[in-house]
């Protein structure tokens, strides 16, 4: 654990030499998310019943029992595998991180997020060019020449890094703008040294007063469904899961969980009024 001093961290928009320690962080925070939500939808009821069946009808094809029970397990993570990562890198988005990180609109480079910390101590924090490990391999690459479009810059949200003394500490990744005065958290990193130092909090409510100012006046965050630690974090931070308050149908119709195979929750979504 690493002493973080939040009045020197200065959240700004992604930058394009941002975007692969950004990539690294997600991993990074994503890891171990993926194998929760598979071990979470094997164990659901229908899901057992439907390995059972499928289990029983290789039985009489195979004269192994283990093989039989083992297949259409082995087959059904696969599939999982091979689907999951779009559920787990964006939360509530239709897009891959990976995608929606490279398309991001980065905006204006001075666009800051405000940090109550600098005013309480009254000190400046500033901003140095990233440090980044550049390989042999990766000296030579050539950048990559796909071109983005402002549309899709716009579709992609928007991503802000904690940036402190050239090292990007976290990052918050806001959705585009769905519906008027609504706004989306679909993810939420921070580094393994700095956790519990308050850094997600800071972006999380640095964020929230930047969208409070443009005029918005709910907040949605989507979490991964086996995930208890980001469940109490957002709880602190005064937010309660879509279905417990007085929120109406209409807004559990239009703001809908991730859902996987048999239709699942993947995500669990939790609000916050402004």
């Amino acid at each position: 654990m690493v002493r973080l001093e939040l009045d020197q961290v200065v959240m700004r928009r992604m930058k394009e030499d941002d975007i692969e320690i950004v990539k690294a962080l997600i991993k990074e925070g994503s890891e171990g998310t993926e194998n929760r939500l598979i071990l979470h939808i094997l164990t659901r009821p229908l899901c057992l019943f439907i390995l059972a069946v499928f289990s029983s009808i290789l039985r009489c094809l195979v004269h192994s029992f283990i093989l039989a029970l083992a297949i259409p397990v082995f087959l059904l993570i696969i599939f999982l595998k091979i689907t999951m990562p779009r559920s787990t890198g964006v939360l509530g988005s239709s897009r891959p991180y990976w995608d929606y990180v490279g398309s991001s609109f980065r905006g204006t480079q001075d666009e800051t997020l405000q940090n109550p910390f600098c005013r309480i101590s009254g000190k400046t924090p500033v901003t140095k060019k990233p440090r980044r490990r550049i390989g042999p391999k990766e000296k030579d690459k050539d950048t990559s020449t796909e071109k983005i479009t402002p549309e899709r810059e716009e579709a992609a949200g928007q991503v802000w890094v904690a940036d402190c003394e050239g090292d990007i500490l976290g990052c918050i990744f806001r959705e585009s703008e769905q519906r008027a005065g609504v706004r989306r958290i679909c993810r939420l990193v921070t580094g393994c040294w700095y956790r519990r130092e308050g850094l997600g909090r800071l972006l999380v409510q640095s964020l929230e007063q930047r969208e409070r100012v443009t005029g918005a006046y709910r907040v949605y965050a989507h979490v991964p469904y086996p995930s208890k630690v980001g469940e109490v974090f957002f709880r602190k931070l005064g937010y309660q899961q879509l279905g417990e308050g007085t929120d109406d149908d209409k807004e559990r119709k239009l703001e809908t969980p991730e859902r996987g195979f048999l239709g699942y929750s993947l995500t669990k979504v939790f609000y916050r009024d402004l």
